[in-house]
């Protein structure tokens, strides 16, 4: 939703477009598991440590293997789109078959609530 905002400074008028910024998500409803998950510290460090640990041993930057990624190379539908496809050579060649269905899921959790859309300068929980 768009506001107009009118601001007077030193005697003149300034109109400015107002858009809400999108504020970190504190839960998500997952469509390919079909369960809401509210995020907790514990579920999000798992989700790093996995990502850390599993996914950037091949998407590190200068991999010849894979494609780089960092948690903000995607926005939140983008990231729930590589995990309810699977669309990634990763995905399809077994890579992902090592880690639980769980584990997965606080992998995307992880992602989705770090995604390039998330960060609000104007929130605390996003120290704003």
């Amino acid at each position: 939703m768009k506001r107009l905002a009118i601001v007077l400074i030193g005697g003149f008028f300034l109109l400015n477009w107002v858009m809400p910024a999108a504020a970190s998500p504190t839960k998500r409803c997952d469509e390919v598991t079909k369960t809401c998950r509210i995020f907790t510290h514990a579920s999000l460090w798992e989700g790093y440590n996995l990502f850390r640990n599993d996914c950037k041993k091949c998407h590190y930057q200068g991999s010849k293997k894979a494609k780089f990624l960092y948690t903000e190379s995607k926005v939140r539908k983008g990231w729930n789109r590589v995990f309810d496809e699977r669309y990634p050579a990763c995905a399809k060649d077994g890579s992902w078959g090592k880690l639980t269905a769980e584990q997965i899921a606080r992998v995307n959790d992880y992602l989705f609530k770090n995604a390039a859309d998330t960060y609000d300068p104007y929130d605390a929980t996003d120290c704003g």
